[in-house]
């Protein structure tokens, strides 16, 4: 059975993210979502919440699974008996910066390989973190997140 792990933090899943998880899901028998503990970030939506944006949007797709992780993610691979890890390229930036990951993880545990996917044109400009800013400053996001992600941003928005 061929597996993958698609780490990150997912602070929310866009429909970036979403289009890579397809993308891997026809390639691979299962993919392993894994949504990363980042000590240094302060995530909008908690561990949980991510967690079930995340389980709620891929509802349709079989072959997925999700899990929260902390550490590192050649570790979280290893915990799920994976030696692919997946990452989307948006530009030259990421590559250069997820080529180092990729190099480090090999270095750490020369089982572990990193498949980059080219990030679909439509989604080269969409963040995580873009989505928040706009949010923020109340701009639609309807086109760069799932509509799920919609209704827990307008959550949020709500709690405050």
């Amino acid at each position: 059975m061929s597996i993958a792990v698609y780490p990150g933090s997912f602070d929310p899943i866009t429909n970036g993210h979403l289009d890579v998880i397809k993308r891997t899901a026809a390639i691979f028998d299962k993919v392993v979502i894994g949504i990363l503990v980042n000590q240094n970030k302060k995530p909008l939506f908690s561990l949980e919440e991510r967690t079930e944006m995340i389980r709620r949007v891929t509802a349709d797709i079989p072959n997925i699974e999700v899990y929260p992780f902390s550490g590192l993610v050649v570790e979280f691979a290893k915990e799920h008996n994976v030696n692919v890890l997946i990452r989307g390229i948006r530009s030259t930036t990421d590559f250069e910066y997820e080529l180092q990951m990729a190099q480090i993880n090999h270095k750490i545990d020369g089982n572990i390989d990193t498949l980059f996917f080219a990030t679909d044109p439509r989604y080269s400009f969409v963040s995580s973190s873009a989505v928040k800013e706009l949010w923020s400053y109340r701009q639609d996001v309807r086109e760069y997140v799932p509509e799920y992600v919609i209704q827990k941003l307008q959550e949020k928005e709500s709690e405050k």
